[in-house]
């Protein structure tokens, strides 16, 4: 036999006996395992689809700037709750009666007084206790420091901009909205809505890009006025403009190198949408020339211009004196 011949060269090799030999370490075991399910072609790092869908990627303008998008999204509150962490930021969005859905509180938290009035104000307002473990926290918080609180505001529920006009029309007074081209200061948004508020206007339009949303922060500038005042998001900002005017509004643009002082535009006693401009570019081009007056406030040479909701505040005082006038 093979095995049993004593003529030279013929030995078994070694490592050609079957089954398990030893030192293997259980990898034969461990290769008959399941691997999960087959990734498909586009997630496999080393198949050529994964490197065209890369490469689109990379041409549209997706990828990480796509989650960028979505990170930057979440933080103006759309699409999902927004949370605000901290004791002192709770207890401030609570004072000011910002809408919330839930406070989470740490398990056995330090109180303090902070602690305890964010407990009694959210029990006043009916807003659910959750009692949450740290690591809870830190995942709802992403990461920010929260003290053990962390509420919940749900998205703002926006109006659309045709229903400010409906607003309008069950009042006695004129139209007056503020519409804001490219604000991007949540807490300018706030602070405009508060001057809405004092001076009578019936809303406040925002674009859906490129602008600040109705965020807890807006929330708290506000004062409370964001419960009073309706808050509309347009797809085309120029276009909703181009609306109102139809509807018989004097759109009036804000411009600081604006030759027209406001006080002397005619038609502040009838419809009127006041339009500001972003902090720094001011009114874009084609908000610019939908607006059918363009008008400044005048100001000292110590400083270059005004900010967007002193504009706004200052403004609205105006088109109020003329109505009372």
């Amino acid at each position: 036999m093979a095995g049993n011949s004593q003529r030279r060269g013929a030995k078994r090799n070694p490592g050609s006996k079957k089954g398990q030999t030893v030192g293997s370490g259980g990898q034969r075991r461990r290769g008959l395992e399941g691997k999960g399910p087959t990734p498909k072609a586009a997630e496999r790092p080393s198949h050529p689809a994964h490197r065209r869908a890369r490469s689109a990627a990379k041409r549209s303008g997706t990828g990480s700037q796509r989650k960028g998008n979505r990170a930057a999204a979440r933080s103006r509150g759309e699409g999902g709750p927004e949370w605000v962490a901290g004791r002192n930021p709770v207890v401030e969005a609570l004072r000011a009666g910002v809408p919330a859905t839930a406070l989470y509180v740490a398990e056995r938290i330090d109180g303090d007084d902070r602690v305890r009035e964010s407990l009694k104000l959210a029990s006043a307002a009916a807003i659910p206790l959750m009692e949450a473990s740290r690591t809870e926290l830190d995942r709802l918080a992403s990461g920010a420091p929260h003290q053990g609180l962390v509420l919940q505001v749900p998205p703002y529920d926006y109006a659309h901009p045709d229903d400010l006009l409906a607003a309008a029309a069950e009042t006695e007074s004129p139209v007056l909205l503020v519409a804001l081209d490219g604000v991007t200061d949540p807490r300018n948004l706030g602070a405009v809505i508060r001057s809405a508020a004092a001076f009578g206007a019936h809303g406040v339009v925002l674009p859906s890009r490129r602008a600040a949303g109705l965020t807890a922060t807006a929330w708290k500038t506000s004062a409370g006025a964001a419960a009073r005042v309706p808050v509309a998001r347009a797809t085309n900002l120029t276009r909703a403009l181009e609306a109102y005017q139809k509807a018989g509004c004097t759109v009036v643009g804000l411009d600081g190198e604006s030759d027209t002082d406001l006080a002397d535009v005619e038609l502040l006693s009838d419809g009127v949408v006041l339009v500001v401009g972003s902090e720094g570019k001011g009114l874009s081009r084609l908000v610019r020339e939908t607006c059918d007056v363009v008008a400044g406030i005048p100001i000292g040479s110590a400083a270059e211009s005004l900010n967007a909701s002193v504009a706004a505040g200052i403004a609205l005082h105006e088109v109020a004196r003329a109505r009372r006038s």
